[in-house]
């Protein structure tokens, strides 16, 4: 994958998601509440295959345009620098967003998506598939409605 094309995509979700509010040095999560659906992927290198697999998926219009419907945003951790829909994170509030979903900047690969009321609905490893994610978020109750 080139970094390019790397680019390119995170400035399409940067574009096309939703702007969350600013939030202070502390868990950013917490400025999410009851406004999007946040998915944490922590990686301890730029080349691992989740995140990888990850920004091909949200590079496809169909899987973008369903990220964005279900007004999910995108925070990552690579080898330890923190981002939010490829935003830059202070290192506090990197620091804070794993210590409150008990992530290891280090590894293992994770994934976690956390619902709009704040709770970790999902947690997996690197053999996560977003079709499967969005099918959880639509048996939610609050998708649902």
């Amino acid at each position: 994958m080139q970094p390019n094309f790397i680019t390119r995509t995170a400035a399409v979700l940067a574009l096309a998601l939703p702007a969350g509010a600013s939030y202070a040095q502390g868990n950013p999560l917490e400025a999410e509440r009851w406004k999007t659906r946040p998915v944490v992927v922590v990686v301890a290198q730029p080349g691992d295959p989740l995140l990888a697999r990850l920004r091909a998926t949200l590079g496809e219009t169909a899987a973008r345009e369903a990220f964005r419907e279900r007004e999910m945003v995108l925070y990552t951790v690579v080898a330890g620098e923190g981002r939010r829909n490829d935003q830059p994170l202070e290192k506090a509030q990197t620091a804070a967003l794993l210590k409150a979903l008990q992530l290891d900047a280090r590894g293992p690969s994770s994934f976690v998506l956390v619902g709009k009321d704040g709770g970790v609905k999902l947690r997996e490893g690197p053999s996560i598939d977003l079709q499967e994610v969005f099918a959880e978020i639509d048996r939610m109750p609050m998708r649902q409605r």
